[in-house]
């Protein structure tokens, strides 16, 4: 492998080596797409601690799967696949329906740069999916140490609450009220991009 390499053998490469049992390999694929899938589960689910669960369920469904991927497909396009049904199955499990605008999964194949749906994808939602990812990067990065780390552990990692308290030394219960504080804190920066998104939609239709 080289730094010239383009993303997608890239991935595959990451792929394969989750695949021979390297779980490190993962968190760099989670790392490099949880914004992305973060941005997109947000186009279906608006409340923001339900779109980090939807998408913390999203990566250990893929987890699971990930012996089954071939490189039939680009790793993002099957990922996406996987992040439009579990944020539909989720829902309709809460008695909502899908929007009917949503990005068909099988456009993913033409995502430009693995950024950008050349068809489907307004300048606008672009513009939106950016400006998402950064907000959540500048409230994850502002957290103090001690919430920081207990939602990196729990979003990005995967760990159950018992293991975030293992690793960290502290009862459940105080695991409990930082990743709450933390998915607060980040609700709070993403709240009015939301909405304003929201209406923007409401408004079109």
């Amino acid at each position: 492998m080289t730094d010239a390499d383009p993303p997608v053998e890239l991935d595959l490469e990451l792929v394969k080596r989750v695949q021979r049992g390297d779980s490190a390999a993962f968190d760099l694929l989670v790392r490099k797409y949880q914004h992305r899938i973060l941005a997109l589960i947000g186009r279906y689910v608006h409340d923001w601690s339900e779109c980090q669960d939807v998408a913390q369920d999203t990566f250990m469904r893929a987890y699971r799967a990930i012996g089954s991927f071939r490189g039939d497909a680009q790793f993002y396009t099957w990922l996406h696949r996987i992040a439009v049904n579990t944020a539909k199955n989720h829902l309709v499990a809460h008695n909502r329906r899908p929007p009917t605008d949503d990005v068909d999964a099988s456009d993913a194949e033409q995502y430009d740069s693995g950024a950008r749906l050349r068809d489907t994808d307004t300048p606008e939602r672009e513009l939106m999916r950016q400006q998402l990812e950064q907000a959540v990067m500048r409230a994850v990065q502002a957290l103090p140490e001690e919430l920081r780390a207990a939602i990196t552990l729990r979003e990005v990692e995967g760990l159950s609450y018992e293991e975030i308290a293992a690793r960290m030394g502290c009862p459940i219960g105080t695991v409990r009220s930082r990743i709450f504080r933390a998915r607060d804190a980040i609700d709070a920066e993403l709240r009015p991009l939301l909405e304003t998104d929201s209406a923007t939609r409401e408004r079109a239709r």
